[in-house]
């Protein structure tokens, strides 16, 4: 071991005469290592955040969508549906039409957004219909024989529709209840008015995504009923697509407007969530900034203690001096003091900070609202980069703290130093 780490490990262990400074050397492994746990924590929860929203986002929604422009909505979609199932990197792509609706039962209601399917096309680009906790979606499927539905085992002639949880919640629903589906875009008068127009359905299925979002707002119903019900025969608003690259979706999604002609348009997951992930992003580098401070206030208590510890230590340092031992070495015990004690507490912080971040991820048991969060447990994802990040972070900071303690002991002069010993 080299004489410098040796005297610096060993004033770290050794009995002191004022025990003060063995405490404020205490507080300071503590407080690093209290600042790197937070820091490691805080970055896990952030990165969790991105991941878990991306990964339902993508999960629940299509990757690329394609509108029609400046028109009411896309008419001879089957041959387009199988053109542009055969552009590069799309997997797989279903049609669908969107609509505003009140749903209701008895006096409570609630709107919902509509979406007209077919189940087995939907999802190859969507999981929400995975996500069904009551019930099925097996009678939205139009193949699907009259008399195995539930419907016909009930004697309800009403079409079928999978509600979102939050909204069946709100309106007081269940699996085989029926509501009332009133849409604005209605039927004109003879007067010249607008009539909306209702029909009543039959709640199939009640869908938990966890994505409040969705469960909210989301409503699914057959392709043919919901073209019905807008009185759009055969017309389509959108045709979803799942791509197999996500971080090219827009120039994919580029690739399916040429390939869909003049007078198409395209939207990507990344385009939809721009602004919720760079919030995120900006959330995290304050974050990181904030909890920073906590390793400032540790550096701080580092310099403290180190500065005690000169003042203590003069006479061994002029005695070690006026032995032979240059002050670029006194300076090194200092230095390597300061960065044995960021070493010990940076090490027990990593580890508090991965250990309570696994737990955190592995047990859920941080639950958040839903209607604010968007999601209803707190994420927690720990990528070792950030261990790295932070641990250079610490290191730097509280080597920082050690240059002036260091240097004091360096311009020790051996014989004031002795003069009254």
């Amino acid at each position: 071991m080299r004489f410098e780490l040796f005297l610096a490990a060993r004033y770290l262990k050794a009995k002191r005469r004022q025990a003060v400074v063995g405490v404020v050397t205490t507080i300071s492994i503590a407080g690093v290592a209290a600042g790197v746990a937070a820091l490691v924590i805080a970055l896990a929860i952030t990165n969790g955040m991105r991941r878990d929203l991306q990964d339902r986002l993508l999960g629940n929604s299509a990757h690329v969508d394609l509108m029609r422009v400046e028109a009411d909505g896309i008419r001879d979609w089957r041959p387009l549906l199988e053109r542009l199932r055969g552009v590069p990197n799309v997997v797989a792509a279903a049609p669908g039409i969107y609509g505003q609706v009140l749903v209701s039962r008895g006096p409570r209601a609630s709107f919902a957004l509509i979406k007209g399917i077919i189940p087995a096309e939907e999802r190859t680009v969507s999981g929400l219909l995975n996500t069904i906790t009551a019930g099925s979606a097996k009678d939205l499927d139009p193949a699907a024989p009259s008399e195995n539905t539930e419907a016909a085992q009930l004697n309800t002639p009403y079409p079928p529709m999978v509600l979102g949880g939050d909204i069946a919640e709100q309106i007081g629903v269940q699996v085989g209840d029926t509501v009332l589906v009133t849409s604005p875009q209605g039927e004109l008068t003879p007067l010249g008015g607008l009539i909306p127009k209702y029909q009543r359905f039959r709640v199939s299925g009640i869908f938990h995504s966890g994505f409040y979002q969705y469960d909210s707002a989301m409503a699914f119903m057959r392709l043919s009923d919901a073209q019905s019900l807008f009185s759009e025969p055969d017309l389509l608003s959108v045709i979803s697509f799942k791509v197999d690259q996500l971080d090219r979706a827009p120039e994919i999604g580029h690739a399916i407007e040429q390939a869909a002609g003049a007078g198409y348009m395209s939207s990507n997951w990344m385009e939809r969530n721009r602004e919720l992930f760079r919030a995120l992003k900006e959330e995290q580098v304050v974050t990181f900034i904030v909890i920073a401070l906590i390793v400032i206030v540790a550096a701080l208590n580092i310099l403290i203690a180190l500065t005690m510890m000169v003042m203590e230590k003069t006479r061994d340092i002029a005695v070690m001096m006026s032995f032979g031992v240059e002050p670029g070495q006194v300076r090194r015990i200092f230095l390597l003091q300061g960065f044995l004690i960021s070493l010990i507490g940076t090490v027990l912080g990593l580890a508090l900070g991965y250990l309570a971040s696994w737990a955190g991820g592995h047990y859920h048991f941080i639950h958040l609202s839903a209607e604010v969060y968007s999601i209803d447990t707190l994420p927690f994802a720990p990528r070792p980069l950030d261990g790295l990040i932070v641990a250079a972070v610490s290191m730097g900071i509280s080597l920082l703290a050690t240059l002036y303690p260091s240097s004091s002991a360096a311009r020790v002069q051996p014989a004031e130093a002795l003069r009254y010993e």
